[in-house]
């Protein structure tokens, strides 16, 4: 592939054109040919044209600066533990470390220098696409925390796929990542519903275990549930933590205790004001 950094070597035309040249024949022998290559050069060589006005700089080293000089510096990982490539349920993974480990990896940031980690997570489980699931719901409750939690792919429409939380999956990620404290969305999306399960450990056709095991796409496993009351009142409009259902609490108490871990804020809806902070 041609990096970013490659846009201003003198050498960059001579290697794309000779990248080029090894594609084009992987393409001839598979024999994929529907293509127009001139159309999507003109817009790839215009887009390089354009991104060349602007000013780039070693990142690695203007963040490592920052750090040196005191500065606060904020990492958000772009998606979920699970889907790391090393560590999540391979092979349906993306193509990059999304673990507190992809800081360092990613950015340059040596581990030394991360001194807080914050987890965030949903109050239910989603997965797009593919994989293994085994807290997922394949009924009128799954249907429902799709449509209240609007768990629909934001440019295709499509459905994501939901279950209940899995406090397997969130003990592997916190253990993965050292999470200091968690964040949790959309407890809001969970009102209403009179008995709100957990996962706490995965059974399968052979085993039953509280770890996520190396393969999670072999044994059938399914999550074995904890049930917890519901709570009907509606609590997007609630700014403190003791002012949330006393129902609502036990549940965060109890997820706290199971994976020894503080929720220090939870969102109650999409807003920037519907969070609490413990």
């Amino acid at each position: 592939g041609l990096r970013i950094g490659e846009l201003f070597s003198p050498n960059f035309e001579a290697n794309y054109h000779e990248k080029k040249k090894r594609s084009l024949q992987l393409v001839e022998q598979f024999g994929f040919t529907d293509f127009d290559l001139d159309a999507m050069e003109e817009e790839f060589f215009t887009a390089v044209e354009r991104l060349r006005k602007f000013k780039f700089v070693n990142s690695e080293y203007l963040v490592n600066e920052h750090i040196t000089n005191g500065s606060n510096v904020l990492a958000e990982g772009a998606q979920g533990s699970m889907l790391d490539i090393d560590f999540g349920s391979y092979p349906f993974v993306t193509s990059s470390n999304t673990t507190v480990g992809g800081v360092s990896t990613g950015l340059g940031i040596a581990p030394k220098h991360i001194n807080k980690v914050k987890g965030i997570f949903k109050a239910y489980c989603t997965r797009v696409g593919s994989g293994p699931f085994p807290s997922e719901l394949h009924d009128d409750m799954g249907e429902h925390i799709r449509k209240v939690g609007k768990e629909f792919g934001a440019t295709t429409g499509r459905p994501r796929r939901t279950g209940w939380l899995d406090l397997v999956a969130l003990k592997y990620a916190i253990m993965l990542s050292g999470v200091d404290e968690l964040c949790m969305m959309k407890a809001d999306c969970l009102s209403g519903i009179d008995e709100v399960m957990v996962g706490t450990s995965y059974k399968g056709d052979i085993m039953e275990t509280n770890e996520v095991p190396f393969d999670l796409n072999v044994d059938n496993f399914k999550s074995v549930y904890q049930a917890h009351p519901g709570w009907q009142e509606d609590i997007t409009q609630i700014k403190t933590h003791e002012a949330l259902p006393q129902t609502f609490k036990n549940y965060i108490s109890s997820i706290e205790e199971q994976i020894n871990t503080p929720i220090s804020i939870i969102s109650v809806g999409p807003g920037r004001d519907q969070t609490i902070i413990k």
